[in-house]
């Protein structure tokens, strides 16, 4: 009889730790959809004080498709992502455009920023000698 009672009671205690782990998990994400609703909040006031530098129509998508995303758990707020994407970015080039184009990533050279101009332009300048 004791070897009925071992897979019962092996059994039981996966479906408490299952549980158990499945409670801690609604939890620590009860927190994720307020927050995400407040953003959504924050974002169509920007949308309706008209700062966003979009159109009304196209503010209030981009933060309904944010707040979609976000319940589903695909909005990353990794802070280091977007510089992980942008050094991905350079992996398509070869040699010294390679070199160059992470050292404009890392900050050298020349930053300017505007989204009204369409983001991020990074400027560097190689002297190569003349062969």
């Amino acid at each position: 009889m004791s070897t009925f009672y071992l897979p019962l009671r092996q059994l039981v205690l996966a479906a408490g730790a299952t549980l158990l782990g499945a409670t801690a998990a609604l939890a620590s994400s009860a927190d994720a959809p307020s927050d995400a609703q407040a953003r959504y909040r924050q974002d169509m006031a920007v949308c309706t004080s008209g700062q966003s530098n979009q159109a009304i129509a196209t503010c209030r998508l981009e933060a309904g498709n944010a707040l979609a995303a976000a319940r589903r758990g695909k909005l990353s707020a990794a802070p280091d992502q977007y510089q992980q994407n942008a050094l991905q970015r350079c992996d398509a080039h070869q040699g010294d455009d390679r070199i160059a184009c992470v050292a404009r990533i890392l900050g050298e050279g020349n930053v300017e920023k505007g989204v009204a101009d369409g983001g991020i332009l990074r400027k560097s300048i190689m002297v190569t000698p003349a062969q």
